[in-house]
């Protein structure tokens, strides 16, 4: 390969790995939601190989929030370096065919062109017309110009029905992108034949996806509807979640407010435990909440996690009786990143905080982000109140396929309640005497 040409590859390799720094994934994270093996990635961002396919490329972009100046200029790169590669391998010289047998005075096959692939002086016998020059090269030249051209084309069209990681309102697109959908949106408003699937959660009004019919992928996909189009996606919400409020800080710091005496009130849990401990108690979350949530994708169709809101629903004096510590002070060189809530403000809002590990910042979770069933999230909420007995819960709001929707996070169907301690007696548990003793 030429100097020229390699550096076509290394630029296209260079970006590659530019786009993948500024992700918190790895090769291997990376590799797995792009459907490849690891070290193909790894091949590609070091310019050792070159896709022959875009979708790849396009797709890994996308997982890097690249902007659509940085996936033009992929693209431009990646044309480079496919026809680096291709007039690598066309430069090559052919293997010699085998001589064919003369006839008289008539030139051999291999005195027809020389190693440049220029032809040779032919002898005075020879006849007067002049071979032509390998006509397979010219058509092979057509091709890969050709094939380069429809993939440019391919790729424009693509791009312009990727996702925006800027968030862009969902009717937007849908509008942009399938105009068959908004003609057909108004039919399953009115009364059908067959009645749509329930939804998990209550219609949000920001959803306009609840009331549709659902349809299997594989029964609409090519089916033309009463407009011309193709019928609208799946409905129903294409996400799971599951919350866990009785999450501990560092996995042994937590306080409960419980109106009983201390002697009334059994030893600290452990943390697995405490679930079924606080509610055996009726114990209120004294000063903070950390509520750990699991989000996954029912299919492999990625899904956007656009926005975490917080809906405060009452707030009253805070509670009375007893703090209770479940620990003597704990802690552990390993803060996750989380999503702080105050409260106690008129407006609380899920606020993304960085973590750290031993001096090493743990990028704080930017929303918009994508999940799927192969590649799930956990988010972590650390709502705290010096001020109010505070229920609260949260709303997520989601994207995919030109569909949009909100769903309420909350403690199985009633929400979560955070209670201040300011002014109440605290206790933490001796282990040594094995009674509660009074601090603060």
């Amino acid at each position: 390969m030429s100097e020229v040409q390699d550096d076509d590859v290394q630029e296209f390799a260079a970006l590659l790995r530019r786009l993948k720094e500024r992700t918190d994934r790895s090769y291997g994270r990376l590799a797995r939601r792009l459907n490849m093996n690891t070290s193909t990635l790894h091949r590609y961002c070091a310019g050792d190989a070159v896709p022959l396919d875009f979708a790849p490329v396009e797709r890994f972009a996308a997982l890097c929030q690249a902007t659509p100046e940085e996936r033009l200029e992929l693209h431009r790169l990646w044309i480079l370096a496919v026809a680096a590669r291709q007039r690598a391998r066309t430069a090559s010289p052919p293997a010699a065919a085998p001589a064919a047998p003369t006839v008289g005075n008539a030139p051999s096959d291999s005195n027809l062109s020389s190693a440049d692939g220029s032809p040779s002086a032919m002898p005075d016998e020879a006849a007067p017309t002049e071979p032509p020059r390998r006509p397979w090269y010219r058509r092979r030249r057509l091709l890969v110009s050709a094939a380069v051209a429809t993939a440019l084309l391919a790729t424009l069209g693509s791009l312009s029905a990727l996702p925006d990681d800027d968030g862009p309102r969902a009717s937007d697109s849908v509008q942009a992108t399938d105009p068959p959908r908004t003609t057909e949106a108004a039919t399953p408003r009115t009364k059908s034949a067959k009645s749509p699937s329930p939804s998990p959660t209550p219609p949000s009004p920001s959803s306009g996806t609840s009331e549709e019919p659902s349809a299997k992928p594989t029964e609409s996909a090519g089916k033309p509807s009463k407009g011309g189009g193709q019928e609208p996606p799946s409905t129903g919400v294409p996400l799971t979640w599951s919350a866990d409020s009785h999450v501990w800080q560092a996995g042994c710091g937590h306080t409960y407010v419980v109106t009983r005496s201390p002697q009334q009130v059994p030893p600290p849990p452990a943390p697995q435990d405490a679930a079924a401990w606080a509610a055996s108690q009726s114990a209120v979350h004294g000063r903070q909440t950390l509520v750990e949530i699991s989000v996954q994708g029912r299919s492999s169709t990625a899904v956007v996690l656009k926005a975490l809101r917080v809906r405060v629903v009452g707030r009253s004096a805070p509670a009375e009786g007893n703090a209770y510590a479940m620990n003597n002070g704990c802690g552990g060189a390993l803060t996750p990143r989380y999503f702080d809530v105050d409260l106690d403000k008129d407006r609380p809002i899920a606020r993304p905080v960085d973590g750290n590990d031993t001096g090493v910042t743990i990028p704080a979770m930017r929303l918009p982000y994508r999940v799927s069933a192969e590649d799930p999230e956990v988010l972590l909420i650390d709502a705290r109140t010096d001020g109010c007995d505070c229920s609260w819960f949260l709303e997520l709001d989601w994207s995919s396929q030109g569909r949009t929707g909100t769903v309420r996070i909350d403690d199985h169907g009633r929400p979560f309640r955070t209670t201040s301690t300011e002014g109440l007696p605290k206790y933490e548990y001796d282990t040594s005497a094995r009674t509660w003793m009074t601090y603060g």
